[in-house]
């Protein structure tokens, strides 16, 4: 089959790789139909180191069952499905608790002798944990939607979830890429009163209006702050949504939101350090967020896509073919797409 495979930092080929084969009795055989780059993905697409054999990418797709082993009972072949972007068997004491991230029999794709999403197929490990079917046929036009249960919309859910976002809640997301994007769905969806989206990419933050944001704040640093106090009365927001991961976009969070109020993480941290020590303390802000286990939210979620009362899928605002996937990375490091769709 051909995949994409990471080679160091801007390296991305296409290359042939040995086809998927069942290889513990709870694998399956998944032929990908859609998949997707994930801005977590531009990360080592930046910094990764050059190595020689090179990294399987992907961990957002989904497809259709082509084989399962003798012991997945949940799925069968001619099944459409889509996996989390983790592999979880969904039965262990933390995914009983909601932290399939953390699944004592679970692992990422594109590591450990697992193939990777951006690809022709993938071996699922813990089929019957992971995936989960869908009531659609695979060409159905909510395929695009569906696929943002994979990781982008479950991790925006997760950030709203964390974060405790209740009716009538004022909500700050930082960042207005996908995931910030999906955030402010997500708020919405929860009954947030006001949202506010800080983005500077007009195409994007139209987006976010459509999607729930009451304003957009353009500024940066402390006049960014300045602003969203502004919007607030004075005091600030109860609740930020942090989806950047970077040390400023942490400190914006944090002169943004209300004494006592929550701020949740979901950008991947570029930095090592921040500011929580005595100011945080004396004003007792609640830090939270992480990754999204995103297994534990495709249920709850996917009545809203099938309903049509939620659209995450317009996030994808170019498609490539397999062949085109370094191009695909490019373009969202460029800034000249959203979050870009693989077709297959």
């Amino acid at each position: 089959m051909r995949a994409a495979v990471m080679y160091g930092a801007g390296d991305v080929r296409i290359e042939d790789r040995p086809d998927p084969k069942i290889q513990q009795p709870t694998d399956a055989v998944v032929r990908t139909v859609l998949s997707c780059v994930c801005g977590s993905d531009l990360w080592p697409y930046k910094s990764m180191p050059a190595t020689e054999t090179g990294r399987p990418m992907g961990h957002e797709f989904l497809g259709v069952v082509e084989e399962t082993g003798p012991q997945v009972t949940s799925v069968k072949p001619g099944d459409v499905v889509v996996t989390p972007f983790t592999y979880c068997d969904n039965t262990c004491d933390f995914c009983a608790r909601g932290l399939h991230i953390s699944c004592r029999h679970g692992g990422r794709y594109g590591l450990d002798g697992v193939d990777g999403g951006q690809g022709e197929a993938v071996r699922v490990p813990q089929a019957d944990g992971t995936l989960v079917k869908l009531p659609v046929g695979a060409d159905s036009a909510m395929l695009p939607s569906l696929l943002t249960l994979s990781d982008v919309m479950g991790t925006g859910h997760h950030g709203a979830v964390t974060a405790g976002v209740s009716p009538g809640d004022s909500v700050l997301v930082v960042g207005d890429g996908a995931v910030g994007l999906c955030a402010v769905i997500a708020a919405r969806r929860l009954g947030a009163e006001q949202i506010i989206l800080m983005g500077r990419h007009t195409d994007r933050t139209d987006l976010s209006r459509e999607f729930g944001a009451c304003e957009v704040v353009a500024e940066r640093g402390e006049e960014g702050v300045a602003r969203v106090r502004d919007l607030t009365g004075g005091d600030g927001v109860e609740k930020v949504i942090e989806a950047v991961g970077t040390r400023q976009a942490l400190e914006t969070a944090f002169g943004a939101v209300i004494d006592g109020g929550t701020v949740s993480r979901l950008g991947v941290p570029q930095y090592e350090e921040g500011p929580v020590g005595p100011s945080m303390i004396m004003r007792n802000i609640t830090l939270t967020g992480g990754a999204s286990p995103a297994r534990a939210y495709i249920d709850e979620l996917l009545p809203d896509v099938l309903d049509g009362n939620i659209d995450p899928g317009r996030v994808f605002d170019k498609s490539f073919s397999l062949d085109q996937v370094p191009d695909a990375y490019r373009s969202m490091a460029d800034r000249r797409v959203l979050k870009a769709l693989i077709t297959l």
